[in-house]
């Protein structure tokens, strides 16, 4: 019996890997270590019940006694706090999922990898904020990192028996956001509420405003360079509404491996649960007929300088993943609470990214966790200041 942990199981990739669990028989055929969540502790409780957890943790100290009711007389063990999530990874498992949304997923990839198991891999700030640090301690410990975005899923598997040396370029596509088709000039007002009605996908409200301003497409151009090593210059972004290609490969010979399928998160987390196998998913089957066609679109940096940043930040390496992610969190955090205006987050995140540059080297090679964490505090700290001089301006 294999045995899992799931970090962020109550979000929208966690609730994804649960509903794969259960389908596959649960507790039956899965030994469950440990999931971990936020809020929703009503939903965890279930989960962990229903798949006979070792423990459920919840990153809030204030809902510790909310679920310890919930779990009561289960014989599940029950912990809080951003300490316990991290001990939670501490736990030996086969299979580990790090759903965990922002820089808050690092720590416990990381621990989880030390058991040398598989991490499938959502939380794309690990990669962009300790790329190098990451892939190391995975090298260190036999461990297997398997990639969950959707894009980077579909780069692995057009991979697969390839010679990385014949790889020419690396598309990645892009939905565009709720936002595309949106006159320029009218994107510095765009609202909250706007910015999270994505035409194709359901993700969580961070992630589906991050598709918007490209912010996230930006996380996964750097994803990528970290991941699969290849230079910045081959790394393209092409919009594609449609999103049935979710990324290609281009090899020096001209050919093109595309990655077709359902918009539907399922698939790459089940690639991932099961690989190097293939096992049957629920997912829907592409009618091509019915589809009619794919169209495609250049991205236009002057509505998505997230894209243009993500650049500058894999030109330097080193420690700009870690200020770039830090800042991007923070300016969404004030759109969020309806502090700053749309056009205005990659503002403060550029003007953070100067402002930590001018105090340190950024392009640091040599890594540490605890640079990286040090790096991750020290851009808050400057995206704040960030943020009230672009409210001013």
């Amino acid at each position: 019996m294999r045995s899992v942990s799931v970090f962020g199981a109550t979000g929208s990739v966690g609730e994804s890997t649960y509903d794969l669990l259960i389908r596959e028989g649960g507790p039956e055929v899965y030994r469950t270590v440990a999931l971990t969540g936020g809020r929703n502790v009503a939903r965890l409780a279930e989960m962990a019940v229903a798949l006979r957890a070792e423990i459920a943790v919840t990153a809030f100290d204030d809902c510790l006694e909310p679920l310890r009711d919930a779990l009561a007389g289960t014989g599940i063990a029950v912990a809080a706090g951003t300490q316990a999530v991290h001990d939670a990874a501490d736990r030996p498992a086969d299979w580990v999922m790090s759903a965990i949304v922002g820089a808050a997923g690092l720590v416990p990839g990381m621990r989880a990898l030390r058991h040398g198991g598989k991490l499938a891999l959502a939380n794309k700030e690990s990669l962009v904020t300790a790329g190098q640090v990451l892939m190391a301690t995975a090298a260190a410990n036999e461990a297997t990192v398997l990639p969950v975005d959707s894009e980077h899923s579909a780069i692995f598997q057009a991979l697969v028996g390839e010679d990385i040396s014949a790889v020419e370029r690396i598309i990645l596509t892009a939905s565009g956001g709720a936002l595309r088709d949106w006159p320029l000039e009218r994107l510095a007002g765009a609202t909250m509420a706007e910015a999270l009605a994505h035409p194709n996908w359901s993700m969580g409200a961070r992630i589906t405003i991050d598709s918007a301003s490209m912010f996230n497409k930006a996380l996964e151009v750097i994803e990528t360079r970290e991941f699969f090593g290849v230079d910045p210059n081959q790394i393209e972004v092409i919009i594609h509404p449609e999103s049935i290609i979710h990324s290609m490969v281009g090899f020096r010979d001209g050919a093109v491996m595309a990655h077709l399928g359902a918009p539907d998160m399922r698939h790459p987390i089940g690639y991932a649960l099961h690989w190097p196998h293939r096992q049957k998913l629920p997912v829907a089957r592409l009618d091509l007929a019915a589809l009619g066609g794919l169209t495609f679109r250049a991205p236009d940096e002057a509505r998505f300088p997230a894209l243009r940043l993500a650049r500058e930040v894999m030109e330097v390496r080193g420690l700009a993943g870690a200020a770039f992610n830090a800042a991007k969190e923070v300016a969404l955090d004030h759109f969020i609470a309806g502090g700053l205006g749309f056009m205005q987050m990659a503002a403060v995140v550029e003007a953070t990214l100067n402002r930590v540059s001018s105090d340190c080297s950024l392009g640091n090679a040599a890594l540490t966790l605890e640079d990286v964490l040090q790096m991750d505090h020290l851009a808050r700290i400057k995206a704040a200041e960030a943020v009230n001089l672009v409210k001013g301006s």
